[in-house]
């Protein structure tokens, strides 16, 4: 009826050392996953994003987080502030860090595929129609 104290003491986890290991060892698993899974690959865009805006020239093509898609026409490196080119003689000043993503010079802005497929067929369409003709 009554238990004995070395067995409450067990119990408790004070008896047997292995036992918290045992328990510890599911925790650390997760953290290591999250750590594969989550952690390194975002710390690796940072670092890739972040030498990207440390790359921009002159005549990049750029794209803003808000959305913009602009060439370089002036980097200035005391205030990390951009001039982008949006259209024919409009200009605006874009602050460096805004920047989503940078094309190479001579890379273009591809639309969306589903937009590519809409016009392919359109143009299957069109040529179908002049053969039928």
């Amino acid at each position: 009826m009554f238990i004995s104290t070395a067995y409450a003491q067990d119990a408790m986890g004070f008896g047997g050392g292995s036992d918290f290991f045992v328990q510890l060892i599911p925790i650390l698993a997760i953290v290591v996953i999250f750590y594969f899974l989550l952690i390194r690959p975002q710390q690796k865009r940072a670092k890739q994003h972040r030498d990207a805006l440390a790359s921009i020239r002159r005549s990049d093509r750029v794209i803003t987080n808000g959305g913009l898609i602009g060439t370089v026409i002036r980097v200035n490196e005391e205030d990390d502030t951009l001039t982008v080119e949006i259209a024919d003689n409009v200009r605006v000043q874009v602050i460096k860090t805004m920047v989503a993503e940078v094309r190479a010079k001579g890379e273009p802005i591809t639309a969306a595929p589903a937009n590519d497929k809409k016009a392919d067929d359109k143009k299957a369409d069109d040529k179908a129609d002049k053969k039928a003709k």
